[in-house]
C-alpha cells in the first residue's frame, strides 16, 4: 500500500499540474503557494544525474557555497591544537578543543552540523572516523572540513560555513539532495541558490558518464509535493 497523505497535502497537489515542467522560478512560486506547513520550512532540491555510484569514479562528491545561504543556524565543532583554539572562537565556532570534544563523542555526544579539524590534529582525529563516518560529519579534504595549515584558512572555512557552504555526496539511487534555503527567500535568492548547485554538479560531471548526465530535477519544501524543474532554467 502507497503512503496515505494528508488532507492538505491532497490540497496542495490540486494547485498546479504535477506532470507540467516548470522554470526553477514559476516552481519556487508554485512551492510559496502549495505551503501548507506553519513553520518556515527548508526548501529541498533534488536532482537526478545519470552516474553509477557503484563504481568509485561516478561518485559525485564536492561543496557549494549558496551566495543567500541556507537559512539555518549552524552549529560548528573545531578539533584543532592549543595554538588555533583563539582564531577559532573569534571566527564564530561554537565550540573548540580536542581530547575534551574527543571524549564527548565516544561518549555520543553529537549536536553539531559541522565539524572542522586541522591537519596537525587529524591523526587523533581519524581514531573516531567509526563513529563520525556513518554520520557524515567526518573531517576529509573533499568536503571541505580538513583544514590545511595556511594563514587564515581556519578562520576562511568557518566563516564560509556559518554563512552557507554546503557539502554534498550522491546517494545510491544516483540523486544529490540538497537544502537551498527557506521558503521565506525572496524568489531570486533560491533561484540563484539553486543555480549555484547546478553549476557546482555540472563542474563535477565524472568523465566516464555516457549519456545525459543530469536528468531531473525536482525542488520541495520539508512537507509538500515536489514540483519538477525545468533543467535549461538551471543551466543559463
Amino acid at each position: 500500500m502507497g503512503k496515505k497523505r494528508g488532507k492538505k497535502y491532497l490540497e496542495a497537489l490540486k494547485q498546479y499540474d504535477r506532470k507540467k515542467v516548470y522554470p526553477i522560478d514559476e516552481a519556487i512560486e508554485i512551492l510559496k503557494k502549495i505551503k501548507f506547513e506553519r513553520f518556515d520550512s527548508s526548501v529541498e532540491m533534488a536532482v537526478n544525474l545519470g552516474v553509477d555510484p557503484r563504481h568509485a569514479d561516478q561518485i559525485v562528491r564536492g561543496v557549494v557555497n549558496l551566495p543567500h545561504g541556507t537559512g539555518k543556524e549552524v552549529k560548528i565543532l573545531v578539533l584543532t591544537s592549543p595554538d588555533k583554539e583563539k582564531i577559532a572562537k573569534e571566527a564564530g565556532a561554537d565550540y573548540v578543543g580536542l581530547e575534551e570534544y574527543l571524549k564527548k563523542i565516544e561518549q555520543g555526544w553529537l549536536d553539531v552540523d559541522v565539524i572542522l579539524a586541522t591537519q596537525d590534529v587529524m591523526p587523533q582525529v581519524a581514531k573516531y572516523g567509526r563513529i563520525l563516518g556513518p554520520k557524515g560529519l567526518m573531517p576529509s579534504p573533499k568536503n571541505g572540513r580538513l583544514i590545511p595549515p595556511k594563514p587564515d584558512a581556519l578562520a576562511q572555512a568557518i566563516k564560509e560555513f556559518k554563512q552557507g557552504k554546503v557539502d554534498f555526496r550522491v546517494d545510491r539511487y544516483g540523486i544529490v539532495h540538497l537544502g537551498i534555503g527557506k521558503i521565506s527567500f525572496p524568489t531570486e535568492h533560491l533561484v540563484e541558490n539553486a543555480k549555484e548547485v547546478m553549476q557546482t554538479l555540472l563542474a563535477l560531471k565524472p568523465e566516464n558518464v555516457k549519456g545525459t548526465y543530469v536528468q531531473r530535477i525536482h525542488v520541495c519544501t520539508s512537507m509538500s509535493p515536489s514540483v519538477e524543474v525545468e533543467r535549461s532554467s538551471l543551466m543559463q
